[in-house]
């Protein structure tokens, strides 16, 4: 009977299936991305669940198929590093209360790990407060956005 085994075995081999081991998970496509860390250096907020932003434009962005419609959105330049990202605008009649130069928070909009959510192409944050008062309450009418 010939070995045919292509991996060490016996009493002394665990050094050898331990390196091998070691060598064989960087072809492994998420063990390469998380141990060098690729997903956080192209992140636009760095790691952090949120960030403040100033609004530059108010973008409509279409849908996806089989969807049709027009998702309204903002530009915004991050104030902590100046990336520019598209955030979405939950709710109806959002965008009547943001204008150009507020200040923003978004926050991940919920799809997979740093991509995009639903229909919408290339959107991967949502907004959540407008110069310090959350977006929810101005749309429910409970709180008035201040003037800056």
């Amino acid at each position: 009977m010939t070995g045919g085994s292509k991996s060490p075995r016996g009493m002394f081999a665990a050094r050898k299936m331990t390196r091998k081991r070691k060598r064989a998970r960087w072809k492994f496509t998420p063990f390469k991305r998380r141990t060098l860390a690729l997903d956080v250096k192209t992140d636009p907020l760095e790691g952090a669940p949120q960030a403040r932003g100033i609004v530059l434009e108010k973008v409509g962005i279409e849908s996806r198929q089989p969807n049709s419609a027009i998702r309204k959105c903002v530009r915004l330049q991050l104030i902590k590093n100046g990336k520019q990202v598209t955030a979405f605008l939950p709710g109806d009649g959002a965008l009547n209360y943001i204008d150009e130069h507020d200040e923003v928070v978004i926050d991940g909009i919920g799809g997979p790990k740093g991509k995009s959510y639903g229909d919408l192409p290339g959107v991967r944050y949502k907004v959540i407060s407008v110069n310090g008062v959350s977006l929810g309450s101005l749309i429910l009418g409970k709180k008035e956005k201040p003037m800056r």
